[in-house]
């Protein structure tokens, strides 16, 4: 019995040598390396909007140090102190909020029709903005972005509501959705040209606003648009994976849990305050909503959970880079950043679509 136990003994006990280091190391999946190079990419892309957001703070008709950029910042006894709160640092937030709510709101738009070439400035919410604040303008007298807050979200939401009932309510399809957000943008810059044209006072206003820009920008417009951005951004975001669900379909997606319907409902809301807002304070800003989430999704993937937060970042980033640019080809003046964004976006994005 002896000589069988320790024989036993034997044949067990390497047998428990070789099997017991492998429970010590979970296997790595693919979908840990993924989101790894996501987050990866992600923290890439917040350093390169502070670096342009750098630029943006230096480049101008008087240029600026990085020691310069930093002195404006910290200290009012700097020489610099006046351009950079006054001018430079307004521009920036300005750009930084209104691109981040154009990329989320594209990104939104492309997601609910499930249409790529859903955007605010093709299916007709800007220029919903647009018509709204010339009427205010011609009309009403209201001269400043404060007042033209309002009636760009009114008209951004009316716009938004028309299309989805022109475009077929609930048994809406993509193309019909383009279709109606097609024709709707031409009527309505059709009727903001014609609003120009007929009052002097309400183009000399409205006609560096039409084109898109950032110069100008106060403190007090920051004030007035970030609220509603900040909104907007958050239900955007809020919605990020019940809408994976809704890709799917909303049979599918009811499975899933989620609610078609009022999902729906909160991400028009979130297009509606998004665009509303941006376009109130910097006027139609074409490209920025239709080519950003192209380019994230070649990074992210069409995970909506990543691809939100990265349209947020490198939106900005492509606006403000944009309004940089303008400042240095338009010297001694400067190229408004609506007439840069359609100039560098219309190629960017043929090429896209051909490359795929």
């Amino acid at each position: 019995m002896s000589t069988g136990g320790a024989s036993f003994r034997t044949r067990v006990e390497p047998t428990l040598s070789v099997t017991t280091p492998t429970a010590t190391a979970p296997p790595v999946t693919p979908a840990r390396h993924r989101d790894a190079a996501r987050a990866a990419g992600l923290f890439a892309a917040v350093l390169l909007l502070a670096a342009v957001a750098g630029l943006s703070i230096a480049v101008g008709a008087k240029q600026l140090s990085p020691v310069e950029v930093w002195h404006g910042l910290v200290s009012a006894t700097s020489p610099d102190h006046a351009v950079v709160h006054r001018m430079r640092l307004p521009r920036t937030l300005l750009g930084l909020l209104a691109g981040a709510a154009l990329g989320v709101a594209g990104t939104l738009m492309q997601a609910l029709t499930r249409n790529p070439l859903a955007d605010p400035g093709l299916l007709g919410i800007n220029a919903g903005a647009s018509a709204a604040v010339a009427t205010a303008t011609a009309l009403l007298g209201v001269g400043t972005v404060q007042g033209w807050l309002w009636f760009a979200l009114l008209g951004a939401a009316t716009v938004a509501a028309l299309v989805y009932a022109v475009g077929g309510g609930r048994r809406a399809t993509p193309e019909r959705l383009a279709l109606a957000g097609a024709a709707l943008n031409a009527v309505l810059y059709s009727y903001v040209s014609a609003v120009m044209l007929l009052d002097a006072a309400s183009l000399d206003r409205l006609r560096f606003w039409t084109v898109g820009s950032l110069a100008g920008a106060e403190f007090a417009t920051v004030r007035a648009v970030a609220p509603f951005i900040a909104a907007g951004l958050l239900v955007g975001l809020a919605a990020a994976r019940p809408l994976n669900a809704l890709a799917l379909g909303d049979d599918a997606a009811r499975a899933l849990g989620a609610r078609p319907t009022l999902l729906r409902a909160a991400g028009i809301v979130a297009v509606t305050l998004l665009c509303g807002a941006a376009t109130a304070a910097c006027g139609p800003i074409v490209f920025v909503g239709l080519l950003v989430p192209h380019l994230v999704r070649a990074l992210t993937g069409p995970d909506l959970r990543w691809l939100l937060p990265a349209s947020a970042v490198l939106a900005p980033v492509l606006l403000l880079g944009a309004d940089v640019l303008g400042r240095v080809l338009g010297r001694p003046g400067e190229l408004q950043v609506g007439l840069v964004t359609a100039v560098l976006g219309g190629p960017l994005f043929l090429r896209l679509v051909v490359r795929r």
